[in-house]
């Protein structure tokens, strides 16, 4: 990478850090007054009513509006899946990337479930594969850094500048697609061995034990867990003197990774939600936490995945998912499935009437069902 394009990545990623502030409290107090007021017993809707506050606080306004959805995928290769970390070979990340575009994989039809619109970037699948618009569902951008990372347990997995450029890269994605009417971002990811690079990344951020932070991720199980365990330990002490996020993060991979944390930190920078998938793509997040804490401020995390590191992840960021769906697919999945969830909260703080507005007639009382209710019918649910 030549100097002037990576002192460009640098100061793109300075000023996206220090556009990053909290969230609006005064609009989050005003949604959460607003619900109060709603024609139903008091914080009835439970947690709805937080998210909708929490969406208000992203955006800084007390009309909180989800319009324009994106689900982001970003994909790359990791050096480490060449030790035998998966249940699959890496190929499967090219072919995965043809079934995003082909319509044929779940992200693709719950983004379309979810009326969103499917982003895939190419950070650094090794081998590419042929394309044919128009006849895709969603098209692939060419957002290559390198062609896949090193294997982290012989050396580094990038380069620093590389890092940095894939992080620049996220943001850039993101300020493209916020520019273009994206009202809440949605971060997935694809790359065969990047349950294991997120493995790492969490052990080494967060300093807990490996044995209790890698999952089954692809199905591996027995020998072959006990193995993808052995190799993130390697991998841990082949890097046991890197501290810094930035060396951490270029030690240890992976591409695609690095941008979703730059992609996170893009929504942070201009009042986006980051609606984060699982286990790798929160991966991706933590660092952009460790980047600039509060960028979490800006994060919604959608579901809890069975990788037992996402649990860790989400409870360090002090994060709550909004589902629990016993999924680890990844590829942005439960995110796609959580928009409808984000939406409908909203949808409630526009259009639910206020008990303010009702008449006489209208008032609910101990003898009376509310309006609309069938006699003897138990008020909301009881």
């Amino acid at each position: 990478m030549a100097d002037t394009e990576q002192s460009a990545d640098r100061a793109l990623i300075e000023r996206t850090i220090a556009a990053i502030g909290g969230p609006d409290h005064e609009s989050s107090a005003a949604v959460a007054r607003a619900f109060d007021g709603k024609v139903k017993p008091l914080h009835s809707l439970g947690r709805l009513e937080a998210l909708a506050a929490r969406v208000a606080g992203i955006q800084r306004t007390t009309t909180p509006r989800v319009d324009s959805p994106v689900v982001l995928v970003c994909a790359a290769d990791h050096g480490i899946a060449r030790t035998g970390v998966s249940a699959y070979p890496q190929e499967v990340t090219a072919q995965m990337l043809a079934a995003f575009t082909g319509g044929r994989a779940a992200v693709s039809i719950l983004a379309h479930q979810a009326d969103a619109q499917l982003v895939v970037a190419d950070l650094g699948v090794i081998e590419p594969p042929q394309l044919h618009p128009p006849h895709t569902y969603a098209a692939v951008l060419d957002r290559r850094v390198r062609a896949g990372t090193d294997n982290s347990a012989e050396g580094p997995a990038m380069t620093r500048a590389e890092a940095e450029q894939a992080v620049a890269v996220g943001i850039r994605l993101a300020e493209e697609l916020i520019e273009g009417g994206a009202d809440l971002i949605a971060l997935g990811e694809m790359g065969i061995g990047s349950t294991t690079t997120a493995s790492v990344l969490t052990s080494a951020i967060l300093d807990r034990d490996p044995a209790r932070v890698v999952g089954a991720g692809t199905g591996v199980e027995g020998e072959a867990l006990a193995h993808k365990v052995e190799m993130v330990d390697a991998v841990l002490a082949r890097h046991e003197d890197v501290e810094d996020p930035w060396d951490v993060l270029a030690a240890m991979g992976g591409l695609e990774i690095a941008a979703l944390a730059g992609v996170a930190l893009g929504c942070a920078s201009r009042q986006v939600p980051a609606l984060l998938d699982g286990f790798i793509s929160t991966a991706g997040a933590l660092v952009a936490w460790r980047l600039a804490p509060a960028a979490a401020d800006a994060m919604i995390a959608a579901h809890r995945s069975t990788e037992p590191g996402h649990t860790m992840q989400l409870q360090e960021m002090g994060l709550t998912p909004l589902l629990d769906l016993e999924m680890r697919l990844g590829e942005a999945s439960g995110a796609a499935l959580a928009i409808p969830l984000v939406r409908s909260s909203l949808a409630l703080l526009q259009d639910m009437g206020d008990l303010a507005d009702l008449g006489p007639d209208d008032a609910v009382t101990d003898d009376a069902p509310p309006h609309g209710a069938p006699d003897g019918a138990p008020p909301h649910g009881g």
